[in-house]
């Protein structure tokens, strides 16, 4: 059974909330995170619709699922999100210890690997490039249908 909950399982969850965040205007972002193979929290960008530039879908999701938990540290966690983190969700990734990171397509202007300081935990494990294409083709998307 546990062979159905791969990276590419969970990233299609994380991009069907970051499907929502197009849906609603919002830069299409999505995050899940997973705890032993079950989703705790599901979140996408909410900084239009809460005016708050800090409302991405990682901090979002950290916030749900460590209320869930019942802990601020997610040491047994993994998170899945459709972009790569920027330094802001990179050190709140961090500072939550999560276990585990799969991100979908590179942030080339805003992902935390433009810096060339560790911003993650030591003992977090990174996976990149899960469903890349899929994700970077909704936020081209997205950006192409801004620019009309």
């Amino acid at each position: 059974m546990d062979q159905l909950f791969t990276d590419e399982y969970f990233m299609r969850k994380a991009l069907d909330e970051a499907r929502l965040a197009f849906q609603e205007d919002e830069v299409p972002v999505g995050c899940i995170i997973v705890c032993n193979n079950k989703i705790v929290a599901r979140a996408h960008n909410l900084t239009e619709r809460l005016n708050d530039v800090t409302a991405h879908a990682e901090m979002q999701a950290i916030t749900a699922a460590a209320n869930l938990l019942g802990g601020k540290y997610l040491t047994e966690c993994a998170l899945y999100v459709t972009v790569e983190p920027c330094v802001m969700c990179a050190g709140a990734i961090s500072w939550a210890q999560v276990a585990k990171v799969v991100w979908g397509t590179r942030d080339e202007k805003r992902g935390y690997s433009n810096i060339k300081q560790q911003v993650l935990h030591p003992k977090t494990q990174v996976v990149s490039g899960v469903l890349e294409a899929e994700s970077g083709e909704l936020m081209r998307r997205f950006f192409a249908e801004k620019r009309r």
